[in-house]
C-alpha cells in the first residue's frame, strides 16, 4: 500500500517546518536510512531519513515551502505496487465525467468537483493560500471554497475555526438523496470535528492582539522572508520580554589571575591532550560551580509552583548565520573542565555545519551568552524561557583600577551580568549567585579543585 511521507516533529517546540531540499526525485528507489530531504525546523536544519523502503512516486511539497507538522510531503510505493495507487485520495484530481453520463452519475462528479475546489492551493491572482492541513481536510469534506475564506491565524493562515460550520453550495443535481461521496464527506467532517473537540478543551476567546506596526518600503528595499529559526526566536523572545518580569544585576571581576592561570594551563595542555582552554571555558566552569552553591537559580516557573532542577544543564549561546542557537552541556556539574571545553568546541562546529539535533537542545537550565569576542563590554541578555537565569559576559578590558592599597594601577576587568525571572529568583539570591561567579573568576584555582 502507499507509504505517506509526512513532515516529522523534529523538536519539542516544532509546529511547522520548511522543506529546504529534496535529496530524492520521483522514480528513485529509497532504502531505510536514506536521507530523503533536508528540513529546517525552529532550531536547526536537519536531514530527514527514510523509515521505510520503496519508490518515490509523488512529491507534494516544493522546495522552500513551509508546512505544518504532519502535513503530507510525498508518497512512496512498495515493490510491485501500481504507480496509479501512489497519490492519496485527498490529493488526486477528480476523473473527467464520460460524455454520455447519466443525471444520477453527474451528482457525484459535481460533488467531487466542489471538493476539489476546496483543496485549491492558490488564489486567482496566483498567491498561495495559507491553510493548515486540518482546515483543508474539513473544507474538503464540507465543500468549502478556500478562496472565499478569510484566515484568522498567523499571517492570515486559514485554521479550522475559519472553515468549521461553513458549507459550499450544493449543485441542483445533488439535491434529494445524498450521493455516496456526499455521505462520506459528511461522515468525515463529523469525525474530524468530534475528534478535534475531544482533543482540544473549550477555551475562552482570546482578545485580538494589536496590529503590528509594519515598515513602509519601496522597490529598492529587500524583503527577506523569516526562516523557521528566526520566527521562533522572535516569538520566544517577545513572550519572554512581555510575560517574564526581568531584573538585571552587574558586577566587575578582576580577570588578571584568570588570564595568568589560563596561560599556564594551556602551556601544559599542549604537552598532554592538546586542548587549549578559552576564557569562556573558565566562565562556564564558574557558572556551574556557582549554580551548585546557589541552587535556587537552577529553577523554572511552573504556573503554581517552582521546579528546582537536580542537574545543571548549561545552554551555550552560539551565533550562526540564521540567528542564535543554544545547545546544551548536559549534567555539566559532573563533567571535567576538559570535557566541557571539548564539548563546547564540538557543539560550535555542529552549529556552524547545521548538524545540531533536537537532543542537543534538551536539558538546559541556565544560559550563558558571551559577546566578549565582539568587543562588547556590557549588555543585558533576555531570559531564555522556561529558564530563570541567563548570564551576559563582556570582553576583558585593560583599564586603570584602584588596588587594595589605594593606588591607581593597570588592571584587567570583565563585566558579568545576570538577567533573572523575578517570579523565581529574588534580588538577594541573584546577588549571591553572581557574587559566587565573580569569586571564582578572581580565584580561578578554586575551579580546578
Amino acid at each position: 500500500m502507499p507509504i505517506n511521507i509526512e513532515m516529522p516533529k523534529l523538536s519539542d517546540t516544532m509546529t511547522e517546518g520548511t522543506l529546504i531540499k529534496w535529496n530524492k526525485q520521483v522514480g528513485d528507489t529509497i532504502e531505510i536510512g536514506d536521507v530523503i530531504a533536508e528540513v529546517e525546523t525552529d532550531k536547526a536544519t536537519m536531514e530527514m531519513e527514510a523509515f521505510d523502503e520503496g519508490t518515490l512516486t509523488s512529491v507534494l511539497v516544493a522546495e522552500g515551502e513551509k508546512v505544518e507538522v504532519g502535513a503530507l510531503l510525498g508518497v512512496m510505493l512498495e515493490e510491485g505496487e501500481e504507480p496509479g495507487a501512489a497519490a492519496p485520495a485527498a490529493q488526486s484530481a477528480p476523473a473527467a465525467a464520460p460524455a454520455a453520463a447519466s443525471p444520477e452519475s453527474s451528482a457525484p462528479a459535481a460533488a467531487a468537483s466542489q471538493q476539489a475546489g476546496a483543496t485549491a492551493t492558490t488564489y486567482a491572482n496566483g498567491d498561495r493560500i495559507k491553510v493548515s492541513p486540518l482546515a483543508r481536510k474539513i473544507a474538503g469534506a464540507n465543500g468549502v471554497d478556500l478562496t472565499t475564506v478569510e484566515g484568522s491565524g498567523p499571517s492570515g493562515r486559514i485554521v479550522k475555526n475559519d472553515v468549521e460550520g461553513k458549507s459550499g453550495s450544493v449543485p441542483a443535481a445533488a439535491s434529494g438523496a445524498p450521493s455516496a461521496l456526499a455521505a462520506s464527506a459528511t461522515a468525515l467532517a463529523a469525525s474530524v470535528k468530534s475528534k478535534t473537540q475531544a482533543a482540544t478543551p473549550a477555551a475562552p476567546k482570546a482578545a485580538k492582539a494589536p496590529a503590528a506596526i509594519n515598515p513602509t518600503f519601496g522597490g529598492e528595499d529587500q524583503e527577506i522572508p523569516l526562516t523557521s529559526m528566526r520566527r521562533i526566536i522572535a516569538d520566544r523572545l517577545l513572550t519572554s520580554k512581555t510575560t517574564i518580569p526581568h531584573f538585571y544585576l552587574h558586577v566587575e571581576a578582576d580577570t588578571a589571575p584568570l588570564m595568568m592561570l589560563r596561560k599556564q594551563v594551556n602551556a601544559q595542555a599542549e604537552q598532554t591532550h592538546g586542548n587549549k582552554y578559552s576564557v569562556n571555558d573558565f566562565v562556564l566552569r564558574a557558572v556551574i560551580n556557582a549554580a551548585q552553591a546557589v541552587p535556587e537559580v537552577n529553577a523554572s516557573y511552573n504556573g503554581d509552583s517552582i521546579v528546582q532542577f537536580a542537574k545543571i544543564g548549561i545552554s551555550v549561546a552560539i551565533a550562526v548565520e540564521e540567528g542564535l542557537v543554544t545547545p546544551v552541556i548536559k549534567d555539566a556539574a559532573n563533567k571535567s573542565m576538559l570535557n566541557i571545553s571539548q564539548e563546547v568546541k564540538g557543539l560550535a562546529a555542529k552549529a556552524r555545519d547545521k548538524k545540531l539535533h533536537p537532543s542537543d537542545y534538551d536539558g538546559g537550565t541556565i544560559t550563558v551568552s558571551n559577546l566578549g569576542a565582539w568587543g562588547i563590554q556590557s549588555f543585558d541578555a533576555i531570559v531564555n524561557p522556561p529558564q530563570a537565569v541567563i548570564l551576559s559576559i563582556g570582553t576583558i578590558v585593560n583599564k586603570p583600577v584602584v588596588n587594595a592599597k589605594g593606588e591607581i594601577v593597570a588592571g584587567q576587568r570583565m563585566d558579568i551580568g545576570v538577567s533573572c525571572d523575578h517570579r523565581v529568583v529574588d534580588g538577594a539570591v541573584a546577588a549571591k549567585f553572581i557574587g559566587e561567579v565573580k569569586k571564582l573568576i578572581e580565584n580561578p584555582a578554586l575551579m580546578l579543585v
